[in-house]
């Protein structure tokens, strides 16, 4: 489904077994709060967390016994997970400063990425900082790229907190109320492409403009 079995959401909370919700927390703060998990499926993955909630396929245990987690509580430790990132990646940027957007090109760090980071960031300014988390690869760096450009503390957490619930919690909820539909839980696997399809769109949009903006600066230098 994704060109790499092991990436499939499924596939990933599953390998978790019994922590499952722990997995997802993990790979919720790797995507949001380091470079090298840009490639993480986090829109997906929150999507299939709400669906498996949703039909109690995601459990705690306790002792001898466990008990399904609870939506409330998925979207909580979910959208601290990334709100913990999201405050890793702004001081990695803070920290090391503009040399951590300068690195050479390599397998796990793309330039390309750092231009079209920086160009979302130009065109949306502070609001970068919300927009971003639905937006693949974008909330990867956008909170590092915060850190370099020295935005204020408090500005960032107001604009990352309203992100991180929009994202963490509003995400979650679609696949759980969906889930909550007999013909969608009978059919994750559908649902979830189409989720996947629908989640590429920004950035598949964003390219676009990007690529039309550099033809268009192009044409006015010669």
């Amino acid at each position: 489904m994704f060109g790499m079995d092991w990436l499939k959401p499924e596939t990933l909370i599953t390998s978790f077994g019994a922590f499952a919700m722990i997995g997802v927390m993990l790979i919720v703060f790797i995507e949001t709060g380091l470079l090298v998990g840009f490639f993480l499926p986090g829109d997906s993955l929150l999507f299939v967390t709400g669906l498996m909630v949703a039909t109690g396929a995601i459990q705690i245990p306790i002792g001898d016994t466990s008990f399904a987690v609870p939506i409330w509580l998925a979207c909580l430790l979910i959208s601290a997970s990334a709100w913990l990132g999201d405050q890793t990646g702004y001081w990695i940027g803070r920290r090391v400063g503009p040399a951590i957007f300068n690195k050479p090109e390599s397998k796990l760090f793309s330039q390309e990425n750092v231009s079209r980071t920086n160009s979302f960031f130009e065109r949306y300014g502070a609001r970068a900082i919300i927009l971003a988390h639905f937006v693949p690869v974008m909330r990867t760096f956008v909170p590092v790229a915060a850190g370099v450009g020295e935005m204020p503390y408090r500005k960032f957490l107001r604009y990352n907190f309203i992100g991180v619930i929009g994202w963490g919690t509003g995400v979650t909820l679609l696949g759980f109320f969906l889930g909550k539909i007999p013909f969608v839980a009978q059919h994750v696997e559908y649902f979830t492409i189409g989720f996947v399809i629908i989640s590429t769109i920004p950035i598949v949009i964003e390219v676009v403009k990007a690529r039309r903006e550099h033809q268009r600066d192009e044409l006015l230098e010669k």
